[in-house]
């Protein structure tokens, strides 16, 4: 039987706290996607332009380390992946995740944290990296999402 992963990368914790309650609400496997060097409050600074994030999210090329190797996909037909919005797309720790494993014919559904901005160009971009594999639109949640507007949005795809 094929399952359901739900990966995410959370550098605050309320991509971590959606995404946990996402897959418990579906019954899916969950990966945690980190970086091998850990971000820093001082890191997140989008204000300050010297900061790690701002220097990544300036560069389309960066491809941060992970901590651990992605896991084999073989048994998942669908990926739930959930991330922070930095700088209206995906942050390049997602990309680092996408090149690192094979996505051949896998659904990735991309489900995104933020107090207000979309998707922005993060499907189109990941699209780009994973062309083997189908990406969906997704959407935005908040913090405060409720477990039923989880199982309502993700039924769609199940």
């Amino acid at each position: 039987m094929e399952k359901t992963l739900v990966a995410y990368f959370s550098a605050s914790g309320v991509t971590a706290g959606v995404a946990k309650r996402l897959a418990k609400v579906v019954q899916a496997d969950v990966f945690e996607i980190c970086p091998q060097v850990p971000y820093t409050k001082e890191d997140l600074n989008w204000t300050d332009t010297a900061s790690r994030t701002s220097v990544e999210m300036r560069d389309p090329d960066c491809r941060p380390a992970l901590a651990v190797a992605v896991p084999d996909l073989k048994e998942y037909k669908i990926i739930l992946l959930g991330f922070p919005i930095w700088w209206y797309r995906e942050p390049s720790i997602i990309d680092s995740f996408l090149e690192s494993a094979d996505f051949k014919g896998k659904t990735i559904i991309p489900f995104v944290t933020s107090g207000g901005s979309e998707l922005g160009q993060a499907p189109t971009n990941m699209q780009k990296l994973v062309p083997q594999a189908t990406v969906k639109e997704g959407r935005r949640f908040e913090a405060g999402t409720s477990d039923q507007a989880l199982a309502e949005w993700v039924a769609q795809w199940l």
